[in-house]
């Protein structure tokens, strides 16, 4: 018989590989630019734009304040690029912000960090496939109320290709990332060449004014300056993803650290690039964007009107029209990789998550690698939140967008702070001047990135708190707590599964008793009586439970008339329940004897299809269930295979890390006790 499940899966993420084969499953850096850096590199399509969105709710007036804080946004990310360089040379371990936070601040710096990158991790699936299915709108509006179908379709997609592994997903990631770098750096040389001949492009909003929102006239003072660093909070989205680099040194090739750095540094330089080139085509172009089409003045119908991206108006303007080749390329190179730049949050995330795992602050199957050897586990925890959230948010950036970047600058805060104290300690132990020198300009660095990002972090919580950013917040809390709450589960069972003394813990149970249950004489409560005998138990019987009387009866006589030496106990049960008769009888039994032990065997049937375990009752589960939470008492199942178990699935078939992720090798299946009837 096919394994329809198994074919399926390899069709999907590809054949299994060996644990030997991780070496070739490593990265070069024109692979590893597109699959961590897509997130930065692909957020110069919308980091732009959100600019433009806050500065127009006070109308036009205030959109000369764009090159500023564009410039501001700059100078941001080159002091935090260069600070994560620093972190790449002295952590390639891959923790990145976790473990400098966690080694230089405490293990709950640590966690915060964690917590708030898991929640970003998230956010930036969200957001980055929102942002790119608006630009499919807006070269195709009549896909407009499918909006949340396509983005669920495309986080699917992409769990599919990250599943396949980080090497694959990086040469399906790579065209399109390079494809949009150029596009973008051909639409920006374009439109900027034809401003200095005179004929500059002309954004398809120009024509429009913008009302201003109510209360947001004629800003001055405080007010003016909080819609300043709102407009400049809401432009730092440019920064996410920036760290993913330094949480995947171990994906690269060797020199691990050097490539790092060296794949972190042209990122910052494409990203910088390309957001400086749009932000000033766009003031060239006179983009004029707003929430709210409505409040676009000039408009017939703003009720119907869909209103394009920036960077749709601005491939538009450049290439001449909305029907022209460049502007479908622009949209549609724009499209695929704001789609995949979900791909740094599907690597960096389960990175991450495998480390806080290792450290027991995750469940340990996070830790776990599939068959293509990427986190599989993570893969999909991601997969699944984003998707989530985007139904729970009808896949719009601007509801999502308020919920970004606080994560980011929590965690560069945190990890430069821990920079400039490890900097500190290796400068009180080190003598050579050259290298005293180095360490003191590095740490220069780090400071100041602690300090801009920290200024960045409080203008973030104070401009978007109220607008949504306070579910980041407490998501991250309770991030927070419930890996603390992990840490301290795992270690109260490691304290309690410690063997303090190898003698005492290894001193014989004075008798075993054992225990056959019996609804029926069959050929596997026959095999499970002579399972139990080879044992040799001090004490051997079999208990049934009398749910029918005449039923009871029968058997006892069939068991008379077999001749079966072992005694056969029956519990009267006058409300009919099996479970609770067996677990109080055998309750019993360890209150008379407490040192004794009592060995259960549960004779089982194994069928092969799961439409026909449904035809069969799971108290076998239930007896499992209830006897394993009873000190001193052991469950054996005694599995009897029906012809179908023997056609339904080979264990041969199963990948090789089946075993290793808690699967079953057998094909065997929980079928029917037969202590029921």
């Amino acid at each position: 018989m096919f394994n329809v499940t198994g074919i399926l899966k390899r069709l999907v993420i590809g054949r299994a590989r060996r644990s030997e084969e991780l070496g070739e499953t490593l990265l070069p850096k024109r692979l590893a630019l597109p699959i961590f850096a897509s997130d930065p590199l692909s957020s110069v399509a919308y980091a732009t734009q959100e600019i433009l969105l806050v500065l127009t709710l006070g109308g036009l007036a205030y959109l000369h304040f764009t090159p500023w804080i564009a410039a501001a946004v700059v100078a941001l990310m080159t002091v935090v690029v260069l600070s994560y360089r620093q972190v790449v040379h002295a952590y390639p371990s891959g923790g990145g912000s976790y473990e400098v936070a966690s080694t230089n601040l405490g293990p709950s710096a640590g966690l915060v960090v964690a917590a708030s990158l898991l929640v970003d991790y998230v956010m930036t699936v969200a957001v980055s496939v929102a942002s790119g299915v608006d630009n499919i709108i807006s070269a195709v509006p009549e896909l407009a109320d499918q909006r949340v179908p396509m983005a669920l379709i495309f986080v699917a997609l992409l769990t599919a290709m990250n599943l396949r592994g980080v090497r694959e997903s990086g040469r399906l990631f790579a065209t399109p990332t390079y494809m949009f770098i150029g596009g973008v750096l051909i639409m920006v040389g374009t439109g900027l060449f034809r401003y200095l001949l005179g004929d500059a492009p002309v954004a398809e909003s120009a024509a429009y004014g913008v009302e201003p929102e109510p209360g947001d006239v004629n800003l001055t003072g405080l007010a003016l300056v909080m819609l300043v660093l709102r407009a400049f909070s809401s432009g730092c989205t440019a920064l996410t993803g920036v760290e993913a680099i330094s949480n995947g040194v171990p994906a690269f090739r060797k020199p691990k650290s050097q490539n790092a750095a060296t794949t972190m540094a042209a990122m910052g330089i494409i990203a910088i690039t390309m957001f400086v080139g749009v932000t000033t085509l766009a003031i060239v172009a006179k983009v004029h964007i707003v929430e709210d089409p409505c409040r676009l003045t000039g408009l017939t119908d703003c009720d119907s009107y869909t209103q394009r991206t920036v960077i749709a108006q601005l491939a538009a303007s450049v290439f001449g029209g909305e029907n022209s080749v460049g502007f479908y390329f622009i949209q549609a190179a724009t499209a695929l990789v704001l789609i995949l730049a979900a791909n740094t949050a599907f690597n960096g995330f389960p990175l991450l998550a495998s480390i806080l795992a290792q450290h027991r602050y995750l469940p340990r199957q996070l830790h776990n690698r599939g068959d293509r050897l990427a986190f599989s586990n993570g893969i999909l925890a991601l997969a699944v939140v984003a998707g989530l959230l985007l139904w729970a948010f009808k896949a719009n950036v601007t509801n999502l967008i308020h919920l970004y970047i606080l994560g980011v600058f929590t965690s560069f805060t945190l990890s430069q702070t821990g920079m400039v104290r490890h900097w500190n300690r290796e400068l009180r132990t080190e003598t050579n001047p050259t290298v005293r020198r180095r360490h003191q300009v590095t740490r220069i660095i780090n400071a100041t990135g602690a300090v801009v990002t920290c200024l960045v972090l409080v203008i973030v919580l104070a401009t978007k708190f109220t607008q949504g950013a306070w579910l980041a917040v407490l998501a991250a809390i309770v991030l927070f707590v419930m890996m603390r709450g992990i840490r301290r589960h795992y270690d109260a069972t490691s304290a309690e599964l410690a063997v303090t003394d190898p003698r005492v813990e290894m001193v014989p149970p004075s008798r075993v008793l054992a225990i056959v249950l019996v609804s029926t004489i069959h050929k596997p409560t026959l095999r499970a009586l002579a399972y139990a005998r080879a044992f040799r138990p001090d004490r051997l019987e079999a208990l049934t439970v009398a749910v029918d009387r005449d039923a009871s009866s029968a058997l006892q006589r069939q068991w008379e008339d077999y001749g079966i030496e072992v005694p056969l106990k029956v519990l009267d049960s006058p409300y009919r329940e099996i479970t609770r008769s067996v677990v109080e009888y055998v309750r019993s039994i360890r209150r008379e004897s407490p040192r004794d032990v009592v060995a259960v065997f549960i004779p089982e049937y194994v069928v092969g299809h799961w439409w026909e375990n449904l035809l069969h009752n799971q108290s076998a589960l239930w007896l499992k269930s209830r006897l394993l939470f009873t000190p001193g008492v052991m469950v054996t199942s005694v599995p009897w295979q029906l012809t179908s178990s023997a056609r339904a699935d080979h264990p041969a078939a199963r990948a090789p890390g089946a075993v290793r992720r808690g699967e079953p090798t057998t094909p065997q299946k929980d079928g029917d006790v037969s202590t029921h009837r």
